[in-house]
């Protein structure tokens, strides 16, 4: 029988990694809140057309990369490759365009079928924001802050450097389409399969191929910055002066598109050279159009997601790791007595291990491998005298004390020894 592994693409996330993630994404939560921003939880599938009517038949996540299967009934389904289509489906079904502006936030799994390769997993993380039903400037100027202070939080927003471009209105994206078809066709002939059957239905997706043929020619592409109008402008320079007056420095990249329909305006990306090929680390911008194009109303939209596994790459973190008291129970009456007063303990806060077998040499052993600060032994002499002896495994130092007197000792002991490894 071969060794079990997980799926490729997949890894287990074992207890220290998980310290490290549940720092990043409390981080994250504790600016979110202080920005306003509630958190939502979608579910982890939806019915395939969320993502077929949003992301489009043609795009590399929905042609290539989607996890789509039929359940017993029949009804196609996918695990969500991304999550803004799936809170914006929650507002629709739940009926929350009355109770705009919204502010949520979210984490967890996504999944793309692609090549795994460092930073970038079948089964991946995200943390995100979805502001819904503000679209002045400041709705895009607030979403940057509220990342910019969330790497800040994190303490490695000096390895990020933020970049920024606009995406124009409708009419400036239909302006640029026009000579964007027009260069596009003028290499037709280099463009691949999937650009060339993209060109007619939406040219702008070939900005976002991944083929070297497309990226070679997308190189020179004209830039979307030289058609906008007069509103695209003046939108932009809105949101870059509130970046200014924050003091949130930026590039202006005008190669940064976003490829999909219902995106306009802003789109950014804080990038970083310390992940090698996927620098990435957050990256989000302006959607006004999608929550129409869902089948509800006209909604304006801004949000960004943020790679729990990039992020988690970037940060320094040492967990602060509590070290438990171990109980250690010798002979029959012990173990028969010991349940209840591990119960008191662990009721009045004190974590505790548990030694289940072997003789006190074994358990002992067990205590100093889980780093317990203290042992409490109990054998059958203590339990018909009722009490206990406690050692400070540190020192080797004991005592022996009354059983109804533990709680109270035990919490005195540990702040004195720091109870932290």
């Amino acid at each position: 029988m071969s060794k079990l592994q997980p799926v490729r693409g997949t890894h287990d996330i074992l207890p220290d990694k998980y310290e490290e993630w549940r720092h990043v994404t409390e981080q994250c939560r504790v600016v979110a809140s202080r920005y306003g921003f509630q958190e939502i939880a979608t579910p982890i599938f939806e019915f395939t057309e969320v993502f077929q009517r949003t992301l489009g038949d043609t795009s590399d996540i929905v042609s290539k990369e989607m996890y789509t299967f039929e359940d017993r009934s029949g009804t196609s389904i996918t695990l969500r490759p991304e999550n803004t289509a799936g809170v914006a489906r929650a507002l629709i079904s739940n009926g929350l365009s009355q109770s705009l502006p919204l502010k949520f936030f979210y984490f967890g799994p996504m999944f793309r079928y692609e090549r795994p390769q460092k930073g970038r997993l079948r089964q991946f993380h995200q943390f995100g924001v979805e502001l819904l039903g503000v679209p002045e400037p400041l709705g895009d100027v607030e979403i940057i802050s509220l990342g910019a202070q969330s790497l800040h939080q994190l303490d490695i927003l000096n390895l990020t450097r933020l970049e920024i471009n606009s995406l124009g209105d409708r009419e400036s994206r239909a302006s640029y389409r026009e000579v964007l078809v027009k260069y596009l066709k003028e290499h037709s002939g280099k463009l691949s399969k999937e650009s060339l059957q993209r060109l007619d239905h939406n040219p702008m997706r070939v900005l976002d191929s991944k083929e070297a043929e497309d990226r070679e020619i997308v190189l020179n592409a004209p830039y979307i910055s030289e058609y906008l109008n007069r509103e695209s402008r003046d939108f932009f320079l809105k949101v870059c002066d509130g970046l200014d007056k924050l003091g949130i420095a930026y590039t202006i990249n005008s190669k940064l598109v976003r490829g999909l329909d219902y995106y306009c305006h802003t789109a950014f990306e804080f990038v970083t050279d310390n992940l090698g090929a996927q620098g990435t680390v957050l990256a989000g911008g302006r959607y006004d159009g999608l929550l129409e194009m869902m089948g509800g109303k006209p909604t304006a939209g801004i949000g960004w997601a943020a790679g729990i596994e990039r992020l988690s790459s970037l940060i320094n973190f040492s967990p602060i790791k509590i070290r438990p008291v171990s109980v250690v129970p010798i002979g029959d009456l012990a173990e028969d007595a010991v349940l209840p007063i591990v119960s008191k303990l662990r009721q009045n806060g004190l974590p505790v291990d548990l030694g289940y077998r072997g003789n006190l040499s074994k358990r002992m052993k067990r205590a100093n491998a889980v780093n317990s600060s203290f042992a409490v032994i109990l054998g059958e002499d203590e339990i018909s005298k009722g009490t206990a002896i406690i050692r400070n495994l540190d020192t080797g130092d004991q005592q022996e004390v009354e059983i109804i007197s533990l709680c109270e000792l035990l919490n005195e002991l540990l702040p004195k020894i720091g109870n932290v490894n």
